[in-house]
């Protein structure tokens, strides 16, 4: 990948091809003995396809459309969720699917879908400490996970309230700039970490907090995409020092322990990149079996990737089915009746696959299962 970083190898045929089916998970990250980083390498390599690919006039509107028109806009993103949710709700979904219309990729885009919100909240004012205050944290909310899972988001802030702090939502915040880095636009990903940078002041928290385990290993790794960057390089360091993913956060800040029973068999699915790129692995596991009620059953294979892979199952849709049946045999094996886990596109893809393989299990991030105990406390 180094090599061809530097132009030492071809960028067609083979070489694109590896790269191209590579999920980007990083298990090989703790895999290797050397302890290589292969994030950054894959990211310098995909940076060196994308200059080097020509790209069509459709191809190019469309990722321009949608990393510099859609992911940075709440606003525009919400829209287009209401959109869909009426597609969702007035029987129009029924239809195209028996009607075949589709084209298979969209197809397979549209059946990503969760049931989407029927409305969003304002996040605006902070939302107070429940309690003795313990501090505040700045919320970054996200552009997908705000849009299509918002009652991901709506949970964490209860639960942060809950435990102590005052939850702040930085105004001018926006797509952490993961998407863009997944397909080598790694100009616009700068574009959109500075935007952050200047969103949110790290003194000011006790954590800048993430709930999404893809978006966070963005975020704690613009010290490395802005090492560069003369005027922001000091502040992706500060910032990256204060970047948590809820679930560390919570794991060694649960104030006040849930006591409400949620009486389920519960299976825990890594996300792989708050597993190997963000190295949290057990802060998760500490808060289901903190939760009364729940039998936390693992997987066989918890680390192996579920086939979302950013924009993965979307670019490569036939691969991502393949790895997702795996996974999806393994979640069966459990016999659970609630899959957690920690990221939006996971989320969105395990909600496809138990629809798929007919599973009576619910989807639900982690603190979803945290809030709902909460919400049962007497």
């Amino acid at each position: 990948m180094q090599a061809a970083a530097d132009g030492r190898v071809d960028l067609n045929g083979a070489f694109r091809d590896h790269i191209d089916l590579c999920l980007g998970c990083r298990a090989c990250e703790p895999a290797c003995p050397s302890g290589v980083q292969y994030g950054a390498l894959l990211e310098t390599a995909r940076v060196a396809l994308e200059e080097a690919r020509p790209v069509g006039a459709v191809e190019r509107t469309a990722r321009t459309v949608t990393l510099r028109g859609l992911l940075p806009h709440r606003d525009r993103l919400r829209a287009l969720a209401t959109v869909l949710r009426l597609y969702q709700v007035t029987g129009l979904r029924r239809l195209v699917r028996r009607s075949g219309l589709l084209p298979p990729r969209l197809a397979d885009m549209e059946a990503l879908l969760p049931e989407l919100p029927a409305g969003y909240p304002g996040y605006r004012a902070p939302a107070p400490a429940i309690g003795p205050k313990r501090g505040q944290v700045a919320f970054l909310y996200g552009c997908v996970q705000d849009a299509f899972l918002s009652g991901v988001n709506e949970a964490s802030v209860r639960v942060l309230q809950r435990n102590g702090y005052e939850v702040h939502f930085p105004a001018t915040q926006t797509c952490c700039g993961a998407a863009a880095l997944h397909i080598g636009e790694d100009e616009t990903a700068r574009v959109l970490a500075r935007q952050n940078l200047d969103a949110v002041d790290p003194a000011r928290f006790a954590a800048v907090i993430s709930n999404a385990g893809g978006c966070g290993a963005a975020l704690k790794e613009y010290d490395h995409l802005l090492a560069d960057d003369r005027h922001y390089a000091e502040k992706a360091r500060q910032f990256v020092a204060k970047v948590q993913d809820i679930t560390e956060f919570l794991a060694a800040n649960l104030h006040v322990p849930p006591t409400g029973t949620v009486a389920a068999r519960v299976t825990y699915a890594d996300s792989c990149h708050l597993r190997n790129a963000q190295k949290v692995v057990s802060q998760p596991r500490t808060l289901l079996r903190r939760i009364p009620g729940v039998e936390l059953v693992e997987l066989s294979r918890p680390d192996f990737c579920c086939g979302s892979a950013g924009v993965y199952n979307i670019m490569q849709p036939e691969t991502a089915g393949k790895v997702l049946d795996a996974k999806m045999a393994d979640v069966a094996a459990t016999g659970a009746q609630i899959l957690a886990t920690t990221n939006t596109g996971c989320q969105m893809q395990y909600v496809h696959g138990v629809r798929k393989a007919g599973l009576p299990m619910r989807v639900m991030h982690v603190v979803e299962l945290l809030d709902l105990s909460y919400a049962r406390q007497r």
